[in-house]
């Protein structure tokens, strides 16, 4: 129940930060709800499409896309009142990262999926979101500017499933590998942490 508390609250946030990315970008109101549903619901169904898990999570669940929709609409109503939030919704991201993951790890667990594919699967599900998102916005992916974010995914997964093949009880391992991810997340936020850039600027020719 209470990851599933977590997961409206994560696609409400991502809904908000495609709506305002939409806006940077002067899109139309369907614009903003297509950018927040590719955003909110897109590493879910990038997940199932890959691992051939049938149906899509907003297929099964249709009121999704209206939840996504509802949130992204009231951003642009609130709009001129969010820029004094933006730390709240870095650190509900984090939160929304981590509780994503969990979820992907869970679906590929229940189709048996091996170790190294349940953590993938939660990456895909935590991260590519935010990717489709700023793709269409024509911005380099938060993924691939250096951001600790993909890395607290790996390890939130590496975490979680752990937890599981020690035979710990599973809202326990939730509530660990939740904490300890947002911890990482939001320690790289106010701490300004970064992976290692690789840097070449040689010529070949």
């Amino acid at each position: 129940m209470l990851i599933l508390i977590v997961f409206y609250i994560a696609i409400c946030v991502e809904a908000v930060t495609a709506a305002l990315s939409a806006g940077r970008r002067n899109m139309d109101w369907l614009g903003v709800c297509l950018l927040a549903c590719a955003t909110a619901l897109g590493g879910g169904s990038t997940r199932d499409v890959l691992l051939g898990h049938h149906p899509l999570p907003w297929v099964e669940n249709p009121h999704y896309i209206i939840v996504v929709c509802c949130a992204a609409l009231a951003t642009i109503a609130l709009a001129r009142y969010l820029d004094r939030l933006k730390m709240l919704f870095l650190l509900l991201d984090a939160l929304g990262l981590v509780v994503f993951t969990i979820i992907g790890c869970n679906v590929a667990i229940e189709m048996g999926q091996p170790m190294l594919i349940v953590i993938v699967a939660g990456m895909i599900t935590g991260c590519t979101g935010g990717v489709i998102r700023d793709v269409l916005c024509n911005e380099v992916p938060l993924l691939f500017r250096g951001e600790l974010y993909a890395t607290v995914s790996i390890f939130t997964g590496a975490l979680y499933l752990g937890g599981l093949s020690l035979g710990l009880q599973q809202d326990l391992v939730v509530i660990v590998a939740v904490a300890a991810g947002f911890t990482l997340r939001a320690l790289a936020i106010l701490r300004k942490w970064h992976m290692p850039s690789f840097v070449y600027n040689k010529d070949w020719h």
